[in-house]
């Protein structure tokens, strides 16, 4: 099983759509996957929720995956998207987007069912069992209705050697903190919740899996990159400059903000498939001032 370095600014790339919504805008999703290299980040996680999967075929989700590996071209790391409700379809996804050329997938833990912590570790550790790769865990309770524990991560991790990390989007840093104490470096953390970037970090994350990323890469790339390289002083300023970005991204139902601050700036369309409605207008011209803001405090530095 290989090996990837998971550390640093990885974005949970947005899906582009042609303005219809009806197709996957594959020139824009190039775009956007060199413009994320560009910006030095470290890896890319296509097929999130940020990616709008729910709303994906299987054949689409297979075609966005492919075409991102193709597009980074060994740069940096392709982590896919594949989890679900179902364990079969989990595993049945993983297995097509290694095939796509992943290096590793991100498995949110099963929504809606809300299944017992057992059942959390037995679904994780069948899809391990299953996939010959490294595997992100996803711990999002706030989208999914249920709550990864850190006593069932420890179980899982001493199970599955091929569990590699966890995105902690628990909006809680003592979830965090209680990791750490239990594994270690067993197991790499990353922040699910950018705002929370820095805190996590502080308490031994190893980086962030953005959203924010996709709109701003150098800049939510110098937080991580700078606090690893031990500049503390450079990098809570660099997180407290995106504070009022990274709010303004989840002010409406992610990715559509997103979306429409890469459509102001001409990279996409803003379009987002149903049951998601694009950004609106008022949302959209606070983002517009917030990176005025923001690029004014950075030509005035």
């Amino acid at each position: 099983m290989s090996q990837l370095p998971l550390s640093g600014t990885l974005t949970a790339l947005v899906t582009p759509f042609t303005p219809d919504g009806e197709a996957v805008d594959f020139d824009a999703l190039d775009a956007l996957v060199e413009a994320q290299i560009a910006g030095g980040v470290s890896g890319l996680v296509p097929c999130g929720t940020t990616g709008e999967s729910p709303t994906l075929s299987e054949a689409e989700a297979n075609a966005v995956i492919r075409r991102v590996v193709d597009a980074a071209r060994g740069r940096v790391p392709v982590i896919a998207g594949t989890g679900s409700f179902s364990t079969k379809k989990t595993i049945e996804a993983s297995r097509a987007a290694l095939a796509a050329g992943a290096g590793g997938v991100m498995v949110v833990m099963p929504y809606y069912s809300k299944p017992s912590q057992d059942g959390l570790r037995e679904h994780t550790l069948a899809v391990a069992k299953a996939i010959p790769a490294p595997i992100v865990l996803y711990n999002i309770p706030g989208r999914t209705g249920v709550d990864l524990s850190a006593e069932t991560t420890e179980r899982i991790c001493a199970a599955a050697p091929n569990v590699v990390a966890i995105k902690d989007a628990s909006g809680n840093v003592l979830r965090c903190q209680e990791l750490v104490r239990r594994l270690g470096d067993r197991l790499t953390i990353l922040s699910g919740d950018d705002a929370l970037t820095l805190p996590m970090m502080a308490l031994g994350a190893q980086g962030v899996i953005s959203v924010t990323s996709n709109v701003l890469p150098r800049e939510t790339s110098a937080v991580t990159r700078r606090f690893l390289a031990g500049d503390l002083a450079g990098a809570r300023a660099a997180h407290l400059a995106l504070l009022e970005v990274h709010g303004l991204m989840f002010a409406e139902p992610n990715p559509a903000p997103a979306k429409a601050a890469l459509a102001a700036l001409g990279r996409m369309s803003a379009a987002v498939r149903l049951p998601l409605a694009p950004a609106g207008e008022a949302i959209r011209q606070q983002i517009a001032e917030a990176m005025k803001r923001l690029e004014a405090r950075r030509e005035a530095s």
